[in-house]
């Protein structure tokens, strides 16, 4: 899967660079980055380039804690 377009074919387990992740959440590079920093993501596994990968469900999970934070609550509103 990694270093491949996202498509609907990918399962919650399949693997995924920093940039599919920020890609399929809507956010940047950054916050993906932001969210493994504050332990809301943590990576699992790397690619044949070493890039860090990370499961499409812990990317949700990642997406949600930050989204349903009291200080991300304005930003969504």
């Amino acid at each position: 899967m990694a270093g491949a377009a996202l498509d609907n074919t990918a399962g919650i387990e399949d693997l995924i660079t920093a940039a599919q992740a920020a890609s399929l959440c809507g956010v940047t590079i950054a916050a993906i980055t932001n969210w493994v920093a504050r332990g809301h993501l943590k990576e699992s596994g790397l690619d044949e380039r070493n890039r860090k990968l990370y499961k499409v469900i812990d990317v949700a999970k990642a997406e949600r804690a930050t989204r349903d934070h009291p200080a991300a609550r304005n930003r969504w509103a």
